[in-house]
């Protein structure tokens, strides 16, 4: 693992409030963090840039820029098919 400090945070099935806490983390020592996901867990993104965006309005974080788009995945039995993706910005607030 390299000194490099991430600005992403990748959403599985973790409880939603781990996402929050380690998006809060980076955000306290970068400008701004990505949050993404794909498939199922791109409402769990959603809800994670919104509870900082909106729980969080008073500490300056604020949604900067929202990427979709899909990926090509091959499936188990071998098939291609077109994955769902989101990134979020979620940033802090410059006063």
């Amino acid at each position: 693992m390299s000194n490099e400090t991430r600005d992403t945070v990748f959403i599985g099935k973790k409880p939603l409030m781990a996402y929050v806490t380690s998006t809060l983390i980076q955000l306290a020592n970068l400008p701004s963090v990505t949050i993404k996901a794909r498939g199922f867990s791109i409402g769990r993104a959603v809800d994670v840039a919104q509870i900082i965006a909106r729980k969080r309005e008073n500490a300056g974080y604020s949604v900067g820029t929202i990427t979709i788009g899909s990926e090509s995945l091959e499936s188990q039995d071998g098939k291609t098919r077109n994955v769902s993706t989101i990134e979020i910005e979620v940033k802090r607030n410059t006063s």
